[in-house]
């Protein structure tokens, strides 16, 4: 990857403070707010004696990619699209693909940064136990992450407008915030809605996050998912997408 085009993707990321606040503040302003309601901050034996802050973590560190996947990044490669970008690009050295690896780059990193300010955040400011699996939750953040993106390089590849980016985003971040358990955590969801739930990419990642921080391997079902919808929506990314 072209260095140059990285750090200007870097800078003009940094120029959007809408996404630098979704993406990198959001979740841990959320998991903030969250810590700081009393009864969330006492043991719940529906969550087997864990505290509800402790159940939400994970979900913040996935909320930062869910903006990044769904939001973020479609609107970005539509926006290249719509402009020109990519087509003016076609006839330079530097090849679109470099732009968009770089804009993934980017986004995956700010995402990821945002994932450890939470782990932070929650460690220091409510006594939130950092992964005691940190090997098995890392590969279940990157498989989360490769999947988050790949959402988005979908998306890209549906829209020809940044209003349809958008408009489609948005129809995918909603069921996404759900299954990922911010409204209920999966481990708290009734059985049969869980076993559908833990078939999206967010939901595995949940269980899967919430296996590692508690000690365990993560369930290679959950991995397996993981990997599963990052190849394929990878594929359909490849096979849909279009410069101009």
């Amino acid at each position: 990857m072209n260095t140059a085009v990285l750090r200007t993707e870097f800078r003009l990321f940094r120029r959007e403070p809408a996404a630098v606040f979704w993406i990198f503040v959001f979740p841990t302003l959320l998991l903030v707010i969250l810590g700081s309601i009393p009864s969330f901050r006492q043991p719940d034996p529906s969550m087997d004696g864990l505290r509800p802050i402790d159940a939400y973590v994970p979900i913040a560190v996935l909320i930062a990619l869910i903006m990044s996947g769904a939001q973020s990044l479609p609107r970005a490669l539509t926006g290249y699209r719509e402009r020109g970008i990519l087509r003016r690009m076609s006839v330079t050295p530097v090849r679109p693909s470099v732009l968009l690896s770089a804009q993934m780059a980017v986004q995956g990193a700010i995402a990821l940064a945002s994932a450890l300010l939470a782990l932070l955040v929650g460690r220091v400011a409510f006594d939130v136990a950092l992964p005691e699996q940190p090997a098995g939750y890392l590969l279940a953040l990157l498989l989360a992450s490769a999947a988050a993106l790949a959402l988005g390089n979908v998306v890209s590849a549906l829209s020809r407008t940044t209003k349809i980016a958008g408009a489609i985003g948005s129809a995918v971040f909603f069921p996404m915030m759900f299954c990922a358990g911010v409204w209920l955590p999966v481990r708290s969801m009734p059985h049969p809605l869980a076993r559908v739930v833990q078939l999206t990419p967010f939901g595995a990642a949940a269980r899967a996050l919430d296996q590692a921080a508690a000690g365990h391997w993560p369930g290679w079902t959950h991995l397996g998912v993981l990997a599963l919808w990052a190849v394929l929506l990878t594929a359909g990314a490849a096979r849909w997408f279009r410069w101009e």
